[in-house]
């Protein structure tokens, strides 16, 4: 029988930045987006205020002044460093670890049913927040699917401590009719409303439901929820693991940006990072896409965002390659005279990196001295930290980069910011 565990960081940007500012305890704590736009995190005490999770800051100011309510900019640095040290301890637990998102992973802990594993994951619990002071959450089922549940469940319910085991649990059909099909990992909210429209509210109902009908009406995908909700896994752990078929980057610049050396800046930045991603899941590309615009919410300014795109002569994840591209691309659709808000680039047409079809009418490029220059600068910037190498066209100053007015020190990835303590 297979057990999973999915361990869940509680309010993990909100819960970090109170392991560094210990004034933040029992104060409500809201991180807001890029360009500090809106809420994406909180903790319990601004949740219990109603305050929504994408809330526009502007609209809540007065709520978060009337409330004490401390607003921080998000700080993707500290938070990504103390996800890797979270995620290194969870390692410690078992050798058969998802890491599914910067503050959630999946354990394996089929080979551990000699244990209680409840008791286990407790120790898990009290070993991350002793060693990192993040509070965490811990579900246990025999699906994926029914861990999450459980997860949810334990985090409700003070009772559990943080901690619920729904395997064989004798009440699972009562718990899967207190949740709603809309809260059920891998149901969207489209298949949500088709299947309220059907008289499906709740997880005990989806489990209950006809097989042909979730196959006709929700694919291979709905059916393989319905099978996990009935106790059969179907979701192992490298199905989540699929390498992406696409990657966007894009941010709102922190001012209105006119110039095309700085959209060049932007495009070159957003082309360095996508580049990265490809390489970090050992693909190659065959096409890249750009795209600009202008704030099409001002009525008062001239609207216009374009998109263009082109094909490499051969699949590739070089950056430098993939930069020249890109900014051709940015060349055709750039127009003077606007106030851009946005610029993004999307690499299309992936394909595992040892499946690289050459160009017979293309003089081949030297993959293998491509990606060993690229490999030396990945490894010299997850030694030295982010952008120790750069590349020149993405500038130096980068004046056009998000606001971020609220931002906590980096306290454990920049020597410049640690914390010091006075005695």
């Amino acid at each position: 029988m297979m057990i999973f565990a999915l361990v869940d960081c509680n309010n993990f940007y909100c819960s970090v930045e109170r392991v560094f500012n210990p004034k933040l305890r029992k104060r409500p704590v809201v991180v807001l987006s890029n360009n500090d736009g809106c809420v994406v995190a909180r903790s319990e005490e601004a949740k219990t205020l109603g305050i929504p999770m994408g809330a526009p800051a502007f609209l809540w100011e007065q709520t978060f002044k009337n409330n004490n309510v401390a607003v921080l900019s998000s700080n993707y640095s500290l938070y990504g460093d103390m996800s890797q040290r979270v995620m290194s301890i969870l390692s410690q637990f078992t050798p058969d670890i998802q890491f599914y998102s910067i503050d959630e992973a999946f354990l394996n802990l089929s080979g551990f049913s000699n244990l209680n594993l409840t008791e286990y994951a407790k120790e898990i619990k009290s070993t991350v927040y002793r060693w990192t002071g993040i509070p965490i959450s811990i579900g246990i089922g025999p699906t994926k699917t029914l861990s999450k549940i459980a997860n949810k469940l334990a985090k409700k319910n003070p009772m559990c401590s943080g901690v619920f085991d729904i395997t064989n649990h004798p009440r699972t059909d009562d718990f899967l009719a207190s949740v709603n099909v809309e809260d059920i990992w891998g149901v969207g909210r489209q298949y949500a409303k088709l299947l309220n429209r059907n008289g499906v509210f709740t997880a005990l109902d989806l489990k209950n439901a006809p097989e042909n009908w979730v196959k006709k009406y929700m694919t291979i995908v709905g059916h393989r929820t319905q099978l996990e909700l009935r106790g059969i896994s179907c979701i192992e752990l490298d199905d989540l693991n699929e390498p992406k078929k696409q990657i966007i980057r894009s941010r709102g610049f922190g001012r209105p940006v006119t110039s095309l050396n700085e959209l060049r800046e932007s495009i070159s930045t957003h082309t360095t990072r996508a580049t990265e991603k490809l390489r970090e899941q050992r693909s190659v590309a065959f096409h890249i896409s750009v795209f600009i615009e202008t704030n099409r919410f001002k009525t008062d300014e001239p609207y216009y965002g374009n998109l263009a795109g082109c094909s490499l002569p051969e699949p590739s994840a070089y950056t430098p390659l993939l930069i020249k591209y890109a900014l051709q691309c940015l060349d055709r659709i750039f127009r003077e005279g606007y106030k851009y808000s946005r610029a993004g680039v999307m690499v299309t047409d992936i394909v595992p990196e040892d499946q690289i079809q050459l160009n017979l009418y293309e003089h081949p490029r030297d993959v293998e001295r491509d990606k060993s220059l690229m490999r030396a600068v990945d490894r010299l910037n997850d030694k030295w930290g982010s952008n120790t190498i750069r590349y020149g066209s993405s500038g130096i100053e980068q004046e056009w980069r998000m606001r971020r007015a609220k931002l906590s020190p980096r306290y454990t990835t920049n020597w410049d910011e640690i914390l010091v303590v006075k005695s």
